[in-house]
């Protein structure tokens, strides 16, 4: 099992586009791309989760569609995407995290994850 987690804030933050006058327009965008872009295979990932927080969590809504999960963080995001790196590593799963927060990043690097750069991940978007 392969699972790609998503650093929504981080993601959508590495592009100087407006985000920051719509976050939830910005989070909405970027899971619609990766649910587009799993479908169409252009993701090597057998499920991805997205993590949003804050202003941004009313543009995504929390769940499950196919092999999309989205996540709304109840307080940190850092926090949540830490804790389900952890848990989908114990799992046995190949995790790859999309973010370049270096704190976050150091984090996660115990439980044996993988990273990819918020602009690589864009780019695998379109």
């Amino acid at each position: 099992m392969r699972v790609l987690v998503v650093d929504a804030a981080n993601v959508v933050g590495s592009v100087p586009d407006g985000w920051w006058r719509d976050r939830a327009g910005a989070a909405g965008r970027l899971a619609d791309r990766l649910a587009a872009a799993l479908a169409a295979g252009r993701l090597p990932f057998d499920e991805v989760v997205v993590v949003v927080e804050g202003r941004a969590r009313p543009g995504v809504p929390s769940g499950r569609v196919g092999s999309l999960e989205s996540v709304h963080a109840p307080a940190s995001g850092d926090d949540e995407i830490v804790v389900r790196c952890r848990a989908h590593a114990a799992t046995g799963a190949a995790v790859t995290l999309a973010s370049a927060d270096r704190g976050l990043l150091a984090r996660v690097a115990p439980l044996g994850v993988e990273t990819l750069g918020p602009r690589t991940l864009r780019d695998r978007l379109d």
